[in-house]
């Protein structure tokens, strides 16, 4: 055999070992050993294979349509371009793989013994953070765990690396916060970042921004503020649907050694930590008035007080915390288009967690716990958060409480029986008895 049909007849078979390869990717329904309350939620389930079987299936088209071709015209052309033509469609099937392996990763998690089925419960918690019917149709949300402090998303609707949507948000949780309420201070902020999308928050809340700094006497802070926004209004999201377990959950995340705490940098789009759970306090403050909220930022001071640092930082953190009761009332009245005339506040129906809201809700789930395996998911964690730091409530009770509402749930979503927004749309729910 010739060089030149060798060449094209070993490309036909590595396009026909691709295509087997390909064959043997099995929907994750066939391979996943789960128990089905460890499962994703039914919709994000199907979202998930939807994407990857269109994926494969463009895969499939591309490698006949390439084999048809180096058996008929292709023969004609040059082994070495016959060869960059393959190999732009090995890098397509390894993007393919990539794309399984990020939902993979995520999904081996739920075969875990308890740990599978508290991430379900999770993706409870997180459809109901994120659901505000009448305003937008909320994506699936899927919930691992992974090291670190901190959680971080991957927003539903960008670009996956070797391209496509994703169809499902994914939210990465740290493994040091399971399970303690704390763990809802980072799981609902990262939900806010979908939500803020979702209603175009962050651009509609920059030109409000900055109207405000052209009538300010100090424009440096509000450009700041400007910078942070994106991470400013998850917060604002977290606290509005959790109350005041949102700061102390942030207090976890960010109380850190004081370097860290008091840096600023101008490209980072978070604001510096210090400064940071001072706002939270604020926007706590504005949208449910309390003293809980001076009392918590006097805790926050003496972790971190500002007293050994330069004049000049000081000075900074002075002119932030005088624009803070400013910035929280801006945020909390901001009514962005996409809500139809309602505020930010209204819409996330922040004043059904005030803490003495919060407070009797405990004690009436205190005399009859039944009720709170009904209530939405969001709203338990804030009633859960308030009670603990008011002090009626330990941190072993606490994770041992958490740990049978996960589960609760994990089961109630799986059966459609809780009011979890993204489970089966249009189905009637069947109230259930609490585990």
């Amino acid at each position: 055999m010739s060089a030149a049909p060798l060449a094209h007849w070993m490309l036909e078979q590595e396009a026909r070992a691709l295509l087997t390869r390909l064959a043997r990717l099995k929907p994750f329904v066939l391979n996943q050993p789960m128990v089905p309350a460890a499962s994703f939620l039914p919709t994000a389930q199907l979202a998930i294979e939807r994407f990857l079987a269109k994926g494969r299936s463009e895969l499939k088209r591309r490698i006949r349509q390439f084999i048809a071709w180096v058996n008929g015209p292709g023969r004609q052309v040059p082994a070495a371009d016959a060869q960059q033509r393959f190999v732009f469609l090995r890098l397509r099937f390894n993007a393919v793989l990539s794309q399984l392996d990020l939902f993979d990763h995520v999904l081996a998690q739920r075969g875990q013994n308890e740990l599978g089925v508290w991430l379900s419960g999770l993706d409870a918690v997180s459809s109901d953070a994120l659901a505000l019917p009448g305003y937008y149709q909320a994506p699936p949300v899927i919930c691992y765990l992974d090291r670190g402090v901190g959680a971080a998303i991957r927003r539903a609707r960008t670009r996956l690396p070797g391209g496509g949507e994703n169809p499902v948000s994914i939210i990465r949780i740290p493994r040091e916060r399971m399970i303690s309420s704390g763990i809802s201070s980072s799981l609902i902020h990262e939900v806010g970042h979908q939500g803020a999308e979702l209603l175009g928050l962050v651009a509609s809340l920059r030109p409000a921004i900055r109207e405000r700094r052209s009538k300010s006497h100090d424009p440096l802070v509000w450009n700041l503020w400007e910078r942070w926004i994106s991470e400013v209004i998850s917060d604002f999201w977290s606290i509005a649907r959790l109350g005041v377990v949102s700061t102390l959950g942030l207090i976890g995340v960010v109380g850190l050694p004081r370097p860290f705490v008091f840096r600023l940098n101008v490209d980072d789009p978070h604001p510096m930590p210090w400064i940071r759970v001072k706002l939270s306090c604020a926007i706590g403050d504005a949208l449910n008035p309390h003293p809980q909220w001076q009392r918590v930022a006097r805790v926050w001071e003496s972790y971190y007080p500002l007293d050994r640092l330069s004049a000049s930082q000081r000075e900074l953190i002075v002119r932030l915390e005088q624009s803070l009761p400013a910035f929280a009332a801006l945020l909390a009245g901001h009514r962005p288009p996409s809500l139809k005339g309602r505020s930010l506040a209204e819409a996330l129906e922040a004043r059904d967690r005030r803490p003495e809201r919060l407070g009797a809700l405990f004690e009436a789930w205190r005399r009859e716990p039944a009720q709170m395996y009904r209530a939405p998911p969001s709203l338990v964690f804030a009633v859960i958060g308030q009670a603990k730091a008011d002090g009626h409530l330990g941190p072993e009770d606490e994770s041992e409480l958490l740990a049978r509402l996960l589960t609760h749930w994990a089961i109630g979503s799986t059966l459609n029986v809780v009011p979890v927004w993204t489970a089966l749309p249009g189905r009637q729910l069947q109230p259930i008895p609490a585990i």
